[in-house]
This record gives structure tokens, C-alpha cells and sequence, in this order.
């Protein structure tokens, strides 16, 4: 019989049925929702609500309904969602006080509950896995970041750098990652349970009570919000989402950085496959995935912003389909930070292209110039001739001498050839954030505190 029965004379229609039920979904959160009823019924129990004897046999059949799942025991469809079958297994154990159980509480908070356990103890696993992955870069940064590659912008060489001053970039990123999951945690941790449907209840509970029963730090002040908020979870799916779009721009630059053209990196056999017909291939697929993936997280957060955003208060059924975009978004992006640290655990760091007279110093013939009283807007066009006459002749910045510099500005000293050393030229950028060696070590620091 269905828990709402009494005003209906027959059941519902066999595609309802089958159109209505989220078991599949709410069976994620099966062990969140019997945490919620036994906080529940210990406060139910404390404040009189149930005898103690009551309560201790509830949540006696709690824990038998718990052994149940774990030894398999799969409800049918027909119970519609994790809460009604629950609460019907628990019936099958201790019989009719069983209906006791849902004193006090709706489908409604239970949910809204659910939710937010299982989501708080992934919010803590994405962090936890962000922080590997972080330390991840920051090893592969000690180890190899000390190898000069060219810093891009449009994808055009730009000025010469540090590999870890480009590995640390995307470490930072991550690191506010770290903060936005931070921040929707101490939203996600306020209690619901016990807002009933949306206008409380009339009997004497202790919503404080089953919140610190369940960790939570707070409870949702307003019954109605309580059941009817979903900003944490679109602001969880939306913290998923930037993290997806800093992991896609590593998966794309470790794609670029193992292919021949590149030749930077090789990632390890484990994060890697081969072709069916071509024997040489050895493709990034680990890192394509990742790319690929961010496309479902990105989904996922327009389909909760496009459900949520013409919702009359307080709950509607259209909220159930919260829990597929959700559930798919973190677990998703869980697995790609791990994904991506496995990348950059294994990966063999080769050798960046030979820097020697690159036009990625040119800026260092303007800044040399700028230094010795030259307005920065001269220098940068006499560096940007002296790159033309180096295409004119098909040749490279190292092959100027002092008299091709001169000819173009007599400011230009013998010392200024010493500026076109790449090394020199990386290790001249000690400003803070810069890509000198000394500025690596900072950050390096500072990511390991964190």
C-alpha cells in the first residue's frame, strides 16, 4: 500500500509507476536516509514523542534494514522512492510500529536531508582528491619543473619559462577549486530534517537535537526554505563545474605536451592505450576522457539551473530530478581529479625545444632597453624590426651581433647580446609571481601549507 493511499481509491497507472520511481537514483543514498531516521527517532524518543523502548526498537529494525541492503536485498519499483522502502522493510521486522517512524518528518525533509549528508561527505572526498592532485603537481614541479619551455599566449610562443612556473599555474587554480568546495560545504551543512512538509510541525521536536545527532553545524531556519532550497545544489554543481574547466585545460595541454610534435611529457602505460590497427600509437586517452567528461558536468549544472529556475514554493516533484544531475556531476568530477593526479604521478617529464636565439626573447631586447631609459613603447618597436630583419634573413635572434643591434638603437650595449641566454632571461623575472626559479620555490611553499 502506498504511503499516501488513503485519498486514493486505486493505484496509480503502470507508466506512472514506472515514470515516477527514483530508486535507481536513491539507492546511492540508501545509508544517508537510515542515518536521518535514526537521528530521528532518537529525538523523537528524548523529547517524549516515543517511549525509549519505542525508539530502541526502531532503531533496532533500522539496523536490520541496514543489514538487509548490504546483504543485497534490492526493494522493488513499486516502492516508489529509498524512503517508502525503509520504511516498509523496517514494517516487515518490527510490524506496525513501524509507522511511528514518520512522526513529525515528510518525504519531503527526508529527502532535503539525504541530500545533503551524501553530498557533504563527497564535497570533503572531492577535496581530498584535489589536494592529491595538487601535490601531485607540486612533486612534479620539484622533480622536472626546472626545464625551459616557452610560455604561451594564443598559442604562440611568448617568453621563455620555468615548466614548473607552468605547472604552478594550474596548481593555483586548483587551489581556489579547494576554497569553492570549502565554501558550499558550510552551506550544504544546515539540517532540514524536521521541517516536515514545509510548515513544521505541530509536535514538540528538537531539530537542534537531530542535527548534532547527524554533524550537521546548523539547521535550515525556515521550514519552507528547508525543503525548497536547491542553490547548494546547483552551487556544488557549479563549484564541479570550474574545477571540470581547469581540469579540460590540463587534459588538453597534456595531450598537446605527449604528442610528437610537442615530445614534453610521456605518460605512464596505465593512462595510456594503444590502436587496434595502428601498432605505434601510444594515445593520451586518460586525459582525452577527462577533456570529454567536463561536457556532462557542464550539462549537468544547466539542467538543475533550467529545473529550478520557475519553481513555485515550497516542494515540487519536479525537485526529484535533482539527484541524477547531482549525483553524476560530483561523481564525475571525483573521478577526473583522480584521474589527472594518476596522470601526473606516472608521467615521464622528457625535454622542452631548445630556446637559443627563439623570438620568445625578443621582449628581453625591449626590456633591456626600457631599462636603460628607452620609453617602453620605442623599445618594443625596435625589438619587433629587429625580429624582421631576423625573418628577412632566415636566421634566429642569436645571430645578431652588437652592430645589428646598434643599427636599429644605439642604446644597445654589449650586454645586452648576455640578456638573449634563455636561462638567464627566465631567472632575470624574480618579480613576485614570476617565473624565476626562486619565485617556483615560494609557491612551492605555499601550496604545501595549504
Amino acid at each position: 500500500m502506498a504511503l499516501w493511499g488513503g485519498r486514493f481509491e486505486g493505484g496509480p497507472n503502470a507508466e506512472m509507476q514506472v515514470f515516477s520511481e527514483s530508486l535507481d537514483t536513491d539507492m546511492l543514498m540508501w545509508r544517508e536516509d537510515i542515518a536521518g531516521s535514526l537521528a530521528h527517532v532518537t529525538m523523537l524518543g528524548e523529547v517524549g514523542l516515543l517511549t525509549e523502548a519505542e525508539a530502541e526498537e526502531i532503531r533496532q529494525g533500522l539496523h536490520k534494514v541496514e543489514a538487509d541492503i548490504e546483504a543485497g536485498w534490492m526493494p522493488g519499483m513499486e516502492l516508489e522512492d529509498i524512503h517508502m522502502a525503509v520504511e516498509t522493510k523496517l514494517g516487515e521486522h518490527i510490524g506496525a510500529l513501524a509507522g511511528k517512524l514518520h512522526t513529525a518528518r515528510s518525504r519531503n525533509d527526508q529527502v532535503a536531508t539525504d541530500v545533503r549528508l551524501w553530498l557533504r561527505a563527497r564535497l570533503d572526498t572531492l577535496d581530498e582528491s584535489l589536494a592529491r592532485l595538487i601535490g601531485a603537481i607540486c612533486d612534479r614541479v620539484e622533480a622536472d619543473g626546472r626545464m625551459l619551455v616557452p610560455g604561451f599566449t594564443h598559442l604562440q610562443r611568448g617568453q621563455p619559462i620555468w615548466f614548473g612556473h607552468h605547472l604552478l599555474a594550474h596548481a593555483w587554480s586548483l587551489s581556489r577549486d579547494r576554497e569553492r568546495v570549502a565554501d558550499v560545504r558550510r552551506r550544504v551543512d544546515r539540517s532540514p530534517l524536521g521541517a516536515a512538509a514545509m510548515a513544521g510541525t505541530p509536535h514538540p521536536i528538537d531539530r537542534a537535537r537531530s542535527a548534532e545527532l547527524l554533524g550537521f553545524g546548523a539547521v535550515c531556519e525556515n521550514a519552507m526554505d528547508a525543503v525548497a532550497a536547491r542553490d547548494h545544489v546547483i552551487e556544488a554543481v557549479s563549484t564541479a563545474t570550474i574545477a571540470m574547466v581547469h581540469l579540460s585545460r590540463i587534459a588538453e595541454e597534456l595531450v598537446m605536451w605527449s604528442s610528437r610534435e610537442f615530445d614534453w611529457i610521456r605518460l605512464g602505460d596505465a593512462w595510456s592505450t594503444g590502436s587496434s590497427i595502428m601498432p605505434q600509437k601510444r594515445n593520451p586517452d586518460a586525459a582525452e576522457l577527462v577533456r570529454g567528461k567536463s561536457g556532462r558536468v557542464v550539462g549537468a549544472l544547466n539542467a538543475l539551473i533550467t529545473m529550478t529556475k520557475g519553481l513555485p514554493m515550497a516542494y515540487n516533484r519536479d525537485l526529484q530530478e535533482d539527484r541524477n544531475a547531482l549525483f553524476d556531476a560530483i561523481h564525475t568530477t571525483i573521478a577526473c581529479v583522480r584521474v589527472t593526479a594518476g596522470c601526473f604521478e606516472s608521467m615521464t617529464v622528457k625535454s622542452g625545444p631548445d630556446l637559443t636565439g627563439d623570438f620568445a626573447l625578443t621582449t628581453e631586447l625591449a626590456d633591456f632597453l626600457a631599462g636603460k631609459g628607452v620609453p617602453f613603447r620605442e623599445a618594443h618597436h625596435v625589438a619587433g624590426r629587429l625580429v624582421k630583419t631576423c625573418e628577412a634573413r632566415d636566421c634566429s635572434l642569436a645571430d645578431l651581433t652588437l652592430g645589428d643591434l646598434q643599427a636599429e638603437h644605439e642604446a644597445f650595449t654589449d650586454e645586452a647580446l648576455a640578456w638573449l641566454d634563455p636561462e638567464v632571461a627566465v631567472e632575470r623575472r624574480r618579480s613576485r609571481g614570476g617565473t624565476a626559479w626562486s619565485e617556483v620555490e615560494r609557491q612551492l611553499v605555499l601550496l604545501r601549507a595549504q
